[in-house]
């Protein structure tokens, strides 16, 4: 176990040897980080957050209550994840079949959202600044800064990296709280 000793694990957690904690982390309440997690710097896991092996968290990713994180997820940096959404990383699971061959890895690229309650299913791509509505079942890729909703989720909208949707005239739009300037062009959001 390795955990930077600015980093603060409340008693009621437990963090397996062999994972690794980065400087400003913390683990709140009833936490079990298993061996093999590997957890940036300035994260925050909020109470009752699982973390299997081999699961990548970066620095400054925001995971709230009641997060379940399954082996072969990877966050970069700056991702929030929403209260009590879930990850998975098998396709076809059955109680009387082993399948952890078969686990898919799952990338959620910097500064992507995912809303409360949203399912993640497993083999995917979130791309940077993608925004995830509450309650939504993702089963295919996010485009970059791509709004999606709804079960199976798709595509309503574009986000700016702030977090503000954005309207786009002519192939251009402009972030209402920060002035950033983004491109739309075949189907794929650019900033300037």
């Amino acid at each position: 176990m390795s955990i930077h000793p600015t980093s603060s694990v409340h008693p009621t957690a437990l963090v397996d040897d062999g994972a690794t904690l980065g400087k400003n982390t913390k683990i709140w309440h009833f936490c079990h980080i298993m061996s093999g997690t590997i957890i940036g710097e300035d994260c925050s896991l909020g109470q009752n957050v699982f973390t299997a092996n081999k699961v990548t968290l970066g620095n400054n990713v925001k995971v709230q209550n009641n997060v379940s994180i399954y082996e072969g997820v990877t966050c970069q940096d700056d991702v929030f994840l929403g209260p009590s959404m879930v990850f998975t990383n098998v396709i076809n699971p059955r109680s009387h079949v082993s399948r952890k061959h078969e686990y898919k890895p799952t990338l959620v690229k910097r500064g992507a959202s995912i809303g409360a309650n949203a399912t993640i299913v497993c083999g995917i791509t979130l791309g940077k600044y993608a925004f995830v509505g509450a309650g939504s079942v993702v089963t295919k890729d996010i485009p970059d800064y791509g709004l999606v909703v709804g079960n199976p989720a798709r595509l309503t909208g574009w986000m700016s990296e702030y977090g503000e949707k954005l309207h786009f005239s002519k192939g251009k739009a402009t972030c209402t709280a920060t002035g950033d300037k983004y491109s739309l062009t075949q189907g794929k959001v650019t900033k300037e």
